[in-house]
């Protein structure tokens, strides 16, 4: 077996076999992140290793979407792939004394990690869930620049600025009817895969969780395999962390804040309207309020207990 670290940037991909655990002597090689370069890669790491592509375990960050083509291309050609944390692998770092932060050390520690830690493998999202959640992530972006020219047109109504009223009109006109045929478009997608329509269907029946509540909560909830409620709050960012320690140290705890912040915030809105709405999570507030909780740690358990829901 041989641990590869790769850090992923934009313009290259920076490789750290571990050669020896014990001595941390490592073999380094920087390639273009190009997908035609990756054959050369994995020619590479055979080369260096003498392992087959079954015993190549290669670590990586989830660094945005640079990340993504890679882990597909190495995961279809049969390497095991772990996609970590970066505030994980930070960590770590940080525990084995590695001070400043270079491509080639990320590379290393990201080595290290994997011979001595026990990450879980990585695996992809099924098509049609990655194809979901990018028509998603766009209404979303759709739905900001809408607001935005919203926002602006009030104002410049307010100065009575009526050419910018026209220009701003004909921008919210195109914007909409773009919003439009996307929403038609992720229509269709759920329509083409009925599994995806009724689960979103049945988040509908959820008081307080809506369309946009439920495509966002479809897309974490289809994109991999959770095997309780508390490990998908746990990948939503909505379970506790207590900070405490002997007598002294008694601070509040926070809600750990480690998955998607959209999703928090939809779920955060869903929360506030389901108070009113939805009896289960009303009385839950009502109580944790009664037993001297404050408002926003009511909210938090009430967005938890939404995903348990779900």
């Amino acid at each position: 077996m041989a641990v590869i670290g790769i850090d992923v940037s934009k313009q290259k991909i920076d490789c750290a076999w571990l050669r020896d655990v014990a001595t941390g002597k490592v073999k380094t090689r920087v390639f273009p992140n190009r997908r035609q370069v990756f054959p050369r890669l994995l020619e590479w790491l055979e080369h260096q290793t003498g392992e087959p592509q079954d015993q190549l375990h290669v670590l990586m960050e989830a660094t945005g979407i640079y990340h993504e083509t890679l882990a597909y291309w190495l995961h279809a050609a049969g390497i095991q792939v772990y996609v970590l944390n970066p505030a994980q692998v930070r960590d770590f770092s940080r525990s084995l004394g590695v001070r400043g932060k270079t491509d080639k050390k990320d590379s290393v520690v990201l080595a290290q990690y994997g011979a001595t830690q026990r990450p879980k493998a990585w695996q992809p999202e099924p098509e049609e869930v990655r194809k979901l959640k990018a028509l998603a992530a766009r209404l979303d972006a759709l739905d900001k620049d809408i607001q935005r020219e919203r926002n602006r047109r009030e104002k410049a109504e307010f100065a009575m600025a009526t050419d910018i009223l026209r220009s701003i009109d004909d921008i919210l006109m195109a914007l909409t009817r773009e919003r439009d045929r996307l929403q038609q478009e992720v229509d269709d997608h759920l329509d083409q895969h009925p599994g995806l329509k009724q689960d979103r269907a049945l988040l509908q029946t959820i008081p307080s969780v809506g369309p946009a509540v439920s495509l966002r909560l479809l897309a974490m909830l289809r994109s991999r395999v959770f095997e309780s409620a508390r490990q998908a709050a746990a990948f939503a960012g909505l379970v506790p962390i207590s900070w405490e320690s002997g007598s002294s140290v008694r601070g509040r705890p926070r809600l750990s804040k480690a998955g998607n912040p959209k999703l928090r915030q939809s779920l955060y809105m869903a929360a506030v309207v389901g108070l009113r709405r939805n009896p289960d999570i009303s009385a839950l507030y009502q109580r944790l309020i009664t037993n001297g909780k404050s408002k926003m740690a009511a909210l938090g358990a009430a967005m938890r207990k939404l995903i348990h829901i779900a």
